[in-house]
């Protein structure tokens, strides 16, 4: 072949191969200036910071998207043919990557829906923790022994979430059984003084201190006060020794199971 016929075919594709990489270049750099000053905008009014993480990334993707189609275009590769392309690709790495997918479905849920935030300490996906990020397919939680724990948002998005700080106070549940021989009255006033001593027990709601069952070896009284959620491990450790004390003072007694054994000599 003619190195003359060859050398304007040349010419032309190598300004068309630069032009192309000028426009993802240039294009690139237009959408993360573009994702950003969308996120600048977002974070003015006040959108949770997770929901701007994943806006962001959608925004950028999209754009990138477009910047890809842009300079195909410049190769004069058909944005139809590329298409296609990008959707038979797309079908094959969903088959293929099911799982992440449902992470990623579930990842969308939880931000849009934000049943929990970064901060809240939650029961999902089996684990206790107090989240410290959610991304597109996990959610990163450190447990109260300070051990990280990475659960798949679809573990999470199929299961019940405990949101446990969500709301401001909470109610301590504890179930206090006495013997059947100690004075039930006294047993109540003297729980009433310990909860009213602990400054952290708040009036209201008025702390409940009721009978609640009459086991087989013991009246069990339930004892409910309520308290501020920041609070509420303190004051159960601390309700919990105090009772203990108390009672030992006032000589009431805490029952435990027992078995009386009668034994019979048999005469030959």
């Amino acid at each position: 072949m003619n190195w003359n016929n060859l050398q304007p075919l040349i010419i032309a594709y190598g300004i068309n191969i630069i032009s192309a990489i000028l426009v993802f270049i240039i294009g690139k750099w237009l959408a993360q200036k573009i994702t950003d000053l969308f996120g600048t905008a977002l974070e003015k009014h006040n959108v949770e910071i997770t929901l701007i993480k994943f806006l962001k990334n959608i925004a950028y993707y999209a754009l990138i998207v477009g910047v890809l189609l842009a300079a195909a275009g410049q190769l004069g590769i058909s944005t139809t043919s590329f298409l296609t392309i990008v959707g038979a690709a797309s079908l094959a790495i969903g088959l293929a990557l099911k799982d992440s997918l449902g992470n990623f479905a579930a990842g969308v849920m939880l931000i849009l829906f934000r049943p929990f935030k970064v901060g809240d300490v939650i029961t999902a996906g089996g684990e206790t923790g107090k989240v410290a990020e959610i991304t597109i397919f996990n959610t990163i939680m450190n447990t109260p022994d300070n051990q990280r724990k990475i659960v798949p948002n679809g573990a999470i998005g199929n299961s019940t979430i405990t949101n446990i700080n969500a709301n401001s106070t909470r109610r301590v549940d504890l179930m206090i059984g006495i013997g059947y021989d100690d004075d039930i009255k006294k047993a109540k006033e003297t729980l009433a003084a310990i909860i009213k001593a602990d400054s952290r027990v708040l009036a209201d709601p008025t702390p409940t201190i009721a009978v609640a069952n009459l086991g087989d070896s013991s009246v069990d009284l339930a004892v409910r006060p309520w308290v501020k959620t920041g609070d509420y491990w303190d004051v159960l450790f601390d309700l919990t020794e105090q009772i203990k004390l108390t009672f030992d003072e006032e000589a009431i007694s805490f029952p435990y199971p027992q078995q009386d054994v009668h034994m019979y000599n048999e005469s030959n």
